[in-house]
């Protein structure tokens, strides 16, 4: 009687996991929708042919440049390609934020054989700000352009990306736009973590109807951000976004909630970036970011990770379970399970595919997609954690939202204090 109400159970567990993986396959199969859906409206920004805009009466463009310990990176490529725009009219202002290393050394000698290249050294944040929007906002009192291009010190331009994307605006009589480049990746880690980030981004993107004047959920990229200077001047400039780590993010969101015009296009013929060489720079770069793009909230971060988890991770984890075990002559039951969680495996391999072809990363790295998000989401949970106590996280030697320093705003504070009348 015990081993019959044993395998009772045990059938019934199985019954019960088996309906939950099946859950999760309809899940995928939404999200394929979605993804096929926004892959298909997100046709790529090409290169203008608009002649025109190499003209010297056209809009005077500010760039500004932020730039910290960039020593050993592509900050001379970076420039050089800033430099060698085919647009008529602009100006780059690129501040060195304290760094530590030979950047500024780096910086001199390239204003030196440029003058259109205006170098400001940058002071230490005062007390409330954080260190890059402080920076911006030094580069922006001396910028004298009508427009105004926020970009990191990491993206390469092609030459005729201003022109194009000036082109896009005038227009579209858009206020704003921000591109999503070509993400370079090299390493084991950056082919597994990119495309699945690229995945979320995609379905944020058009859960949130970012193109949609009508919605109030935006997207934005710090590596290119492009915007009318009496736009940003209207929401308060970057003083307003003085205490946000993820300024880009915020910023596009104050842009929509004024009632701006924001666009948002992938661009991979026009920017490229290589976001990180290693694993360390991989943690530190999302670590910085992600807890900011879950509005600060524990619980929804938490959330988050427990549902990620039980939809990209664990499913997966069951399929090699019980291929193995079926391997070693486990009972015939456990195909019950085994297919749905191996096909919930194989849409995801599918999905993820999509975006490895897109980035040229080799279509067997989706295989690893479940590692790729398990790492993401443990790296959005430790930063939430880390942050939410005050232990704060790194970013390019300076530490950010720890207990000492500028603390986040609270999901409440920010949907007070942030908003723009």
């Amino acid at each position: 009687m015990v081993r019959h109400a044993l395998l009772t159970l045990e059938i019934g567990s199985l019954a019960v996991l088996t309906s939950y993986i099946w859950a999760v396959v309809l899940i995928y199969l939404l999200t394929v929708a979605l993804t096929l859906y926004g892959l298909a409206r997100q046709k790529p920004l090409a290169p203008s042919r608009e002649a025109s805009l190499k003209a010297v009466d056209v809009p005077l463009v500010s760039i500004l440049v932020p730039v910290r310990n960039e020593e050993h990176r592509v900050l001379r490529e970076c420039l050089a390609s800033i430099l060698s725009q085919d647009y008529g009219r602009f100006e780059v202002i690129a501040v060195n934020d304290r760094s530590t290393d030979a950047t500024g050394a780096i910086l001199h000698s390239i204003a030196k054989t440029d003058a259109r290249l205006r170098l400001i050294e940058g002071t230490e944040p005062p007390a409330g700000w954080l260190g890059k929007p402080h920076a911006m906002q030094q580069a922006l009192v001396e910028a004298r352009g009508d427009w105004v291009l926020a970009t990191d010190a990491d993206m390469i331009f092609d030459e005729s990306t201003l022109r194009t994307t000036m082109a896009h605006v005038l227009s579209s009589k858009a206020d704003a736009l921000t591109l999503i480049p070509y993400f370079e990746s090299r390493s084991f880690w950056e082919r597994i973590v990119i495309p699945a980030w690229a995945w979320v981004l995609m379905l944020v993107a058009v859960l949130y109807r970012v193109n949609n004047p009508r919605s109030p959920r935006a997207l934005g990229i710090g590596g290119f951000f492009l915007l009318r200077r009496d736009t940003l001047k209207r929401i308060g400039d970057y003083e307003k976004l003085k205490d946000e780590v993820a300024e880009d993010f915020r910023l596009a969101e104050m842009l929509k909630r004024s009632g701006a015009s924001l666009r948002i296009e992938f661009a991979p013929q026009l920017l490229s970036t290589r976001m990180y060489r290693n694993f360390r720079e991989m943690w530190e770069c999302h670590a910085k970011n992600w807890f900011a793009g879950a509005n600060y909230s524990l619980v929804f971060a938490v959330g988050s990770v427990l549902g990620m988890y039980m939809v990209g991770v664990v499913p997966p984890i069951i399929a090699l379970a019980c291929a193995l075990a079926l391997a070693v002559g486990a009972d015939a039951e456990l195909w019950r399970l085994f297919i749905p969680s191996a096909l919930a495996w194989l849409i995801q391999v599918f999905v993820i595919a999509l975006f490895n072809r897109r980035f040229k990363i080799p279509l067997a790295y989706a295989l690893f997609t479940p590692l790729g998000l398990a790492l993401l989401y443990m790296i959005l949970l430790e930063s939430s954690f880390r942050i939410t106590t005050g232990r704060g996280v790194s970013w390019k030697g300076r530490r950010i939202y720890e207990r000492a320093g500028v603390r986040p705003p609270t999901p409440h504070q920010y949907s007070d204090s942030h908003d723009v009348n």
